[in-house]
């Protein structure tokens, strides 16, 4: 019934399987992809025809997770998979990128490419299935894509270079965890978080994978030539030549003009003054002659930029190809943060704030992996102001989600570690100028803003974007790129890190890939960049403040031994809620005993420790305590002196001369200091107040004279039995006198005060 068609390849230690046949036939092309006991389902559908009016290429690309692949139910009300999470959004973007670039120009049929985990088995990373199980449906799907790409994961341990690590493995055991696409010939995608690797290193693992990645590529190439439907026939008409001659002969040299003007909006209006010409000229054409008018306008635009920078080394907005714009830094100008940071980098500028806050405000995530904590998190905010327009204000899209990313991983790396630093990090960053890179522009200004707060990060991070121009064998690499050179240009290459290496690296191409050789100097150029950035940076703040916002929480951390956590707690619960409700102090402890105490008042965390040193603390003979009165009773009363801990003062112990009655001296609730005497085998405390100054505290010498010995009291003789003679004399009895009771009529070494009544006639 089936027509099924398979390919395997041993591949990091596991085997990829490639399948198609079997699933989603009416699909233009579905693979199910294999990898360890991770499973990917990918279908490709494309629309035979193109929308009037259509001119642009609307491929879209979702990728999901199934809770069911992990043989889970997802929380919340509803049970289902819902909207698309952070790192569904990212793993779209991550297919999306690499090949978008390969479909030809003019192609604008819709596309969607659906990737679902049907399977996962907690350590092969989705991901990397997905790119791979996407590259092959689309290869084998007819539609006209110039791949196949492949895919994979790197890490660096020990100096060495790991294909596909176990994903907890990637950056907890080693240094680098690197995603890179790439065709037979050039790589198209680089996507990485690394720990402080240099230049060296990182392009050792860029091409590392690349050559991983050709085994994965002639696998797909396997598939398609069992499998492959045939190619779309695609329209070979003129492709515009005339026209653009026409065009060129019209606004030539005004666009030449405009390209000088070193001002955003100055160059924008002569731009839309010269694209207004054409509109005009084209104005009693056909709607497809004037859509085609635009795009050889903006061909004409990119070939006006590109010769100038290739053949004259002028750049848009005059600058050399590896001069970096004017840097300004601010930080502390926001009042009632707890850190923040105006960054401006030419016409790019972000406010970046950095708040700090306790374990409870970390974000839990719901994942194939379970229930997971993020402690440390980025946001990202692109308004439509920031680039003088008029648009949607509203949720983050899926370019804020993944420029948001990109500088979270640039800045996770410098990080101090929970222990050193135990408080939840959320750094915003609103852009509210861009004319290129906004995402290094967070690096930078996210990274001020949390040194401004007081995080001990290791070194200070900065961020460059680099751009390419590349026609033929000539090419040039322009350093802090502006957003028209970005748009026109071939490369979209960013690099963040510090002083001792890279952090982050994110690579897109425009075009049919790059070579080692461009890769190398765009690394070489974005290091002296990133340098040049540093030293703009330490002018406003070089190291983190010592001290906290005034307005921050404090958080203090103490280790207590494991068997006093459920003291700590109390049943259901009840004494950690008190000392919360007493001291006003937030109070977190976790299964090794780590207790977290935090507030913004330093007072309330020392209550707050003060009553959980007084639980776990073992009381100390001689030592004074201060301590409050829980219950009076006849004979004394009962005194909380450590937390959990109570102890009897008796009234014999509460003044130096005769108390006839506890309440005398003390009552419920009264606050006592107190010097223990006493703790039995059996833990009992025996305290005293007497020998203590209730106002200071201070030991005092015991005056009390020593208790004068009692009498001792005659032989009682013989009691007898207890079957006869008078309660004084023998009991008579059990078959032979009583023994001796010894002097005072009790056992021997007994305390006569707790004889009976009518014993102590005698």
């Amino acid at each position: 019934m089936f027509d099924t068609k398979t390919v395997s390849l041993e591949w990091g230690g596991k085997t990829l399987t490639l399948e198609t046949g079997r699933i989603a036939r009416q699909a233009d092309g579905a693979v199910l992809a294999t990898y360890g006991e991770t499973v990917v389902l990918c279908a490709v559908t494309a629309a035979k025809s193109v929308k009037e009016g259509q001119d642009f290429f609307p491929l879209t690309v979702h990728y999901q997770e199934k809770f069911s692949s992990a043989g889970r139910i997802p929380g919340g009300f509803f049970k289902r998979e819902r909207g698309a999470t952070e790192k569904e959004t990212l793993t779209s973007r991550l297919i999306d990128r690499p090949i978008r670039p390969l479909f030809p120009e003019g192609f604008y049929n819709e596309i969607n490419v659906i990737c679902q985990v049907l399977s996962y088995d907690g350590e092969t990373e989705a991901d990397i299935v997905a790119m791979i199980a996407a590259s092959a449906a689309l290869t084998i799907s007819g539609v006209p894509f110039m791949g196949p790409i492949g895919a994979c994961r790197v890490g660096f341990v020990d100096g060495e270079y790991v294909l596909n690590p176990q994903q907890s493995a990637a950056l907890e055991e080693g240094r680098l965890d690197l995603i890179v696409a790439a065709t037979q010939d050039a790589v198209m995608m680089v996507e990485s978080e690394a720990k402080e690797l240099t230049e060296e290193e990182m392009l050792g693992a860029v091409m590392f994978a690349h050559e991983e990645s050709k085994k994965v590529i002639g696998a797909i190439i396997d598939l398609a030539e069992q499998a492959a439907k045939e190619p779309w026939e695609l329209d070979t008409s003129d492709d515009g030549s005339a026209m653009k001659a026409e065009i060129k002969g019209l606004i030539g040299d005004d666009i030449a003009a405009a390209y000088k003007l070193t001002d955003k909006s100055a160059r924008s209006d002569a731009l839309n003054a010269a694209r207004a010409k054409v509109k005009e000229h084209y104005a009693e054409a056909d709607g497809r002659t004037g859509m085609t008018a635009i795009k050889l306008t903006k061909k004409l635009e990119a070939e006006i930029v590109r010769t100038a920078i290739l053949k004259e080394g002028k750049r848009i907005d005059g600058r050399k190809l590896d001069q970096v714009r004017p840097i300004e830094s601010m930080v502390g100008f926001l009042p009632r943060t707890h850190g923040s940071a105006l960054f401006t980098r030419g016409e790019t500028q972000a406010i970046c704030t950095t708040t700090l806050g306790t374990k409870d405000s970390e974000q839990m995530i719901d994942g194939l992996d379970g229930l997971t904590y993020q402690s440390f998190m980025l946001h990202y905010n692109f308004p439509p102001y920031s680039v003088g327009e008029v648009g949607r204000f509203g949720a983050p899209g899926r370019r804020e989600i993944g420029h948001g990313k990109l500088a979270w991983r640039a800045l996770h790396p410098v990080l101090p570690s929970k222990d050193d630093f135990p408080y939840t990090i959320r750094i915003l960053s609103d852009i509210t100028e861009s004319n290129g890179s906004s995402s290094m522009a967070t690096v930078c200004g996210g990274c001020l803003s949390m040194m401004d707060a007081g995080v001990p990060i290791e070194r200070p991070v900065s961020g460059i974007a680099m751009g390419l121009i590349l026609e033929g064998d000539e090419f040039a690499v322009l350093s802090d790129i502006l957003g028209d050179e970005d748009h026109l240009g071939d490369m979209d290459f960013k690099v963040a890190g510090s002083e001792a290496g890279i952090t982050s690296l994110q690579m897109d191409i425009k075009i049919a890939g790059i070579t080692k050789e461009i890769m190398a100097k765009a690394l070489e150029q974005a290091k002296a960049g990133r340098a040049h950035i540093l030293g703009e940076m330490t002018k406003a703040l070089g190291t983190a403040r010592t001290e906290l916002s005034a307005h921050a929480p404090r958080i203090e951390t103490m280790q207590i031994d494991k068997s006093k956590i459920r003291d700590v707690i109390g049943t259901g619960g009840k004494v950690i809620r008190e000392i919360v409700a007493e001291t006003g102090a937030k109070v977190d402890i976790d299964d090794e005993g780590v207790i977290k105490i935090s507030s913004s008042d330093l007072s309330q965390i020392e209550a707050a420790k003060k009553w959980i040193e007084g639980i776990v603390e073992e009381a100390e003979v001689g030592k004074i305590y201060t301590g409050k009165v829980v219950n009076i009773v006849d004979f004394g009363a009962f005194v909380n002196f450590m937390g959990g801990k109570d102890g009897l003062v008796h009234v014999s112990e509460m003044k130096n001369e005769r108390v006839e009655k506890p309440t005398d001296v003390v009552s419920e609730g009264q606050e006592v200091k107190v010097k223990v005497l006493e703790i039995d085998n059996r833990g009992k405390v025996r305290l005293s107040m007497r020998v203590v100054d209730q106002e200071t505290g201070e030991e005092l010498e015991d005056t009390r004279p020593p208790r004068e010995p009692r009498e001792p009291r005659g032989d009682r003789g013989d009691r007898g039995g207890r079957g006869g003679g008078d309660r004084r004399g023998g009991r008579g009895g059990r078959g032979g006198p009583r023994r001796d009771r010894g002097e005072g009529g009790g056992k021997e070494g007994g305390n006569p005060d707790h004889m009976p009544a009518f014993l102590k006639d005698d």
